[in-house]
This record gives structure tokens, C-alpha cells and sequence, in this order.
């Protein structure tokens, strides 16, 4: 008995369009499950974005201040010193503040690094908005270089009553590959001046 070719290729269609649907939705949800993973995890706020940082910053509470303790330590891998300038602040919840951490390359080459933060106790993490943070992007670091890295954040007025000391805390990680790719291309760079010299 002879198929219809017709019903088949609708047949087809559906098929394909049901697919087409099931990538698009596990595509969609991979964001949340990131999102999901890094806070409960790794205690790490994905969504600290400027917007809820003035979202927070319009409800100071003249009447509550928070301890906010700051540490920072690197990977055994990475040739860098790194610590906060600053090593605690009272802080008015609602209210954007500044600190800042200082890096230095001690090695004799150039280094690409990635801060992970962390805030505890964990329950507080939520309420730990980074309007500003050099955990956002590599850093990159020549040999021998200092950096002074800022850090601006806001602490959410919903925070805990009980809660009365958060501690922001960095990781720096050594960034393999694109410390790779930086020194491939300066020595690529270093190459091409040799063979124009006279």
C-alpha cells in the first residue's frame, strides 16, 4: 500500500518542529541551572548587576549597620601576592560602598587570572549585591605588575536581622589558557620586531 507523501512530510515537519522546541526550552534553562549551581554551590551570586544594586540603594536604613569583613587569598599556582586593602567596614545596609584589593605579578611573565568570590555565612550571599567587581573579568598582570582592584557593593536591607557580619572572600585562580594565548602573541609580536629590525 502506497504512502501518502503528503502525511508523511507533515508527519516530518511535526517531528522536526517538536525538536526544534525541546532545544530552544533546554537551551533557555541552561541559564538558571548555571545561576542555581553557582549560588548554591559555590555561594557565588551570579545576578549582582548594577539594577539591584539601585534597586537596594534606594532603601537605606539610617538605623542598621553590618560588619563587612574582607579576605583574599591565590592558587598555589598562581605567582601573585593579593589581599584587600581593607581589611573590615561598618556599612549602612542600602547604602553603595568602595573597597578595594591589591595584586602583584611576582613572576617574570606576563599572568591572566580569575577572582571566585564567596560571602558568608552562605544565607547572606543573597543579599550581597557587587555593583562593581574586578571578579567579573580576567586580569591580566606583566611581569612584575601591581594593580589596585576595586570593589563597589551594596547590602541588601532584606538582609537577616540576625545576621550582623558578612565576609566577602576571593580566590584567584591562574587563567591557563589565556595566559597561554597572551604569552604566545607577545612572543609572536617579539618575533616579527626581530625579523623587521635592520
Amino acid at each position: 500500500m502506497a504512502t501518502d507523501p503528503h502525511k508523511s512530510n507533515t508527519r516530518g515537519l511535526g517531528k522536526l518542529l517538536i525538536v526544534v522546541a525541546m532545544a530552544f526550552a533546554f537551551t533557555f534553562s541552561l541559564v538558571p541551572l548555571y545561576r542555581v549551581a553557582c549560588e548554591k554551590v559555590f555561594g557565588v551570586k551570579v545576578d549582582q548587576g548594577p539594577a539591584k544594586g539601585a534597586k537596594a540603594k534606594e532603601a537605606v536604613d539610617p538605623n542598621r549597620w553590618v560588619t563587612v569583613e574582607f579576605g583574599g587569598v591565590v592558587n598555589s599556582k598562581l605567582p601573585w601576592t593579593f589581599h584587600p586593602n581593607t581589611r573590615s567596614m561598618k556599612v549602612q545596609v542600602g547604602k553603595q560602598y568602595e573597597t578595594s584589593y591589591f595584586a602583584k605579578n611576582i613572576s617574570n611573565a606576563v599572568v591572566v587570572g580569575n577572582a571566585v568570590p564567596s560571602v558568608e555565612p552562605a544565607r547572606g550571599s543573597g543579599y550581597f549585591n557587587k555593583t562593581e567587581c574586578f571578579c567579573f573579568t580576567e586580569q591580566k598582570l606583566a611581569a612584575g605588575e601591581t594593580k589596585d582592584m576595586p570593589v563597589r557593593f551594596i547590602i541588601d536591607p532584606a538582609l537577616p536581622a540576625d545576621v550582623k557580619t558578612l565576609t566577602l572572600s576571593y580566590v584567584f585562580y591562574q587563567n591557563d589558557s589565556l595566559t597561554d594565548s597572551v604569552r604566545h602573541s607577545a612572543a609572536g609580536t617579539l618575533s616579527s620586531s626581530a625579523k623587521s629590525a635592520p
